[in-house]
């Protein structure tokens, strides 16, 4: 297995297996598609990436009920997205950036690929069903069922591992893998916690923050490229992602030890929060389809690691909702949650584009940071039959344009941090609140940001 090789070893070996076959347009995508258990997947301590096949046993054990091992349905659409023409030529051209600020037009290729529909929100509840299940062990621990695709494989499941861990999804005829990767188990929002927590807080403060989790004088930051008075060292802010540790680099080994077994498949990656992050980051260097869900916004690490820029980036897709501070990049400032907890969540720009729940102005939710779980996307919004618009409508009020009547349920249920917008006021009742869609368009983020209230560069210490 490619992952017991040496580092460089490694990556000669997945130049030469790179496939450079032409990849042809698909003529009929399948509506949807079925996924099957077949390997499970861990990270060492050492950051080394293990596999191991799953026998029929393994499918009972980590089920629901023994009939009815986790199925998956997810619908596809056909995208085009940019691929390296070789893993090489993509080092290569990442080495230029860093030493000569060069780029490379020509490294990509335009291939179009069957991916998960995001207009539909059945799949998006099925791919966030998938990411939830990335934090838990077993079958007791709080799994979601969905119907289509057979079980995930758990990954870095050890009771001691620190490293990043997930699950892995194959279609029934081999053609399509699903990774998803476990976000920050910060028990300061949900409660949780466990062994990777030490790991998962400094990948967060050197991923999101502008200057190693340099938040104010009384911090210990993550690195030491603070240079006083607003100044940070850009080329060791860089050097300080480049950890072989750090789970962009693990990403890397993880993506090409499955390339390596699946060598022809199709790879969509999916992530909730520090997960979608990284899942974004590997999409944006292999041209995987990817749904993130909450994300922290990546963009600014993706410069820093001089990720080359391909055409587009619209094969990644983040779905946030603007009740979350993090993923809405606000949750910062000394006084912040997020900051009083020792995260430094600071950038506020992502990749590709962005299906922004408006549950604020809509749904009449309240800015919180319980906001951020997965359980509560699931459950609070992408379980329920809503409708949205990009555009508000034009009498829509501080309310805003959402279906009061959702609105209203969410608040009964006892979530207090939803608001009260929806409480059954006669006045809202008889206003036209509905609108028209059941996802809301992704778009890019325009004229987006990162701080802007740093000065990077390089100083004599």
């Amino acid at each position: 297995m490619l992952a017991i090789l040496p580092t460089t070893l490694r990556l000669l070996l997945g130049s030469l297996l790179w496939t450079n076959e032409p990849h042809h347009p698909l003529q009929q995508d399948p509506p949807q598609m079925s996924f099957q258990l077949r390997h499970q997947h861990a990270v060492t301590n050492s950051s080394r990436v293990i596999f191991s096949d799953i026998h029929d046993s393994d499918l009972v054990a980590h089920s629901l009920a023994s009939s009815d091992p986790y199925v998956y349905t997810l619908r596809t659409s056909r995208l085009t997205t940019h691929k390296p023409s070789s893993l090489s030529a993509f080092h290569d051209a990442r080495l230029r950036s860093i030493h000569h600020a060069q780029s490379d037009a020509a490294l990509w290729e335009g291939i179009e690929v069957a991916g998960p529909n995001v207009t539909d929100r059945e799949t998006l509840l099925a791919l966030a069903k998938m990411t939830n299940n990335a934090y838990l062990a077993g079958r007791d621990s709080g799994w979601y069922d969905v119907s289509g695709f057979n079980n995930s494989i758990p990954v870095g499941w050890e009771p001691s591992a620190d490293g990043l861990r997930g699950h892995i999804f194959v279609s029934s005829d081999n053609t399509t893998v699903i990774l998803s990767i476990k976000g920050t188990s910060a028990g300061w929002i949900t409660g949780g916690g466990g062994p990777t927590v030490r790991k998962d807080k400094l990948n967060d403060n050197l991923m999101f923050s502008c200057c190693c989790a340099r938040v104010g004088p009384t911090w210990s930051t993550v690195c030491g490229c603070y240079k006083g008075s607003g100044k940070c060292s850009n080329s060791c802010v860089e050097a300080s992602l480049l950890d072989e540790e750090l789970f962009y680099s693990i990403g890397l080994n993880l993506y090409n030890n499955i390339t390596y077994m699946y060598p022809h498949a199709n790879i969509w990656i999916t992530g909730h929060s520090l997960g979608g992050s990284v899942s974004s980051l590997l999409g944006a260097t292999f041209g995987g389809p990817v749904v993130a869900f909450e994300a922290p916004a990546e963009k600014l690490a993706a410069t820093r690691l001089h990720l080359p820029s391909p055409p587009s980036t619209q094969h990644i897709t983040h779905i946030i909702h603007t009740a979350d501070p993090i993923a809405m990049g606000t949750c910062n400032g000394v006084t912040s949650t997020c900051s009083l907890a020792g995260y430094a969540m600071e950038t506020r720009c992502h990749l590709g584009q962005v299906a922004l729940y408006d549950v604020v102005s809509k749904l009449g939710w309240s800015v919180d940071i319980r906001t951020h779980s997965i359980v509560n996307v699931i459950e609070r919004l992408l379980a329920q039959e809503l409708e949205w618009d990009d555009e508000p409508l034009e009498d829509d009020d501080t309310t805003g344009g959402g279906d009061v009547r959702a609105g209203e349920l969410l608040h009964n249920l006892g979530w207090g941090w939803w608001g009260g917008k929806g409480n059954g006021d006669d006045k809202d009742k008889d206003k036209d609140k509905t609108v028209r869609r059941p996802v809301p368009v992704a778009k890019p983020e325009v004229d987006c940001v990162d701080c802007f209230n740093w000065e990077f560069g390089e100083w004599d210490d």
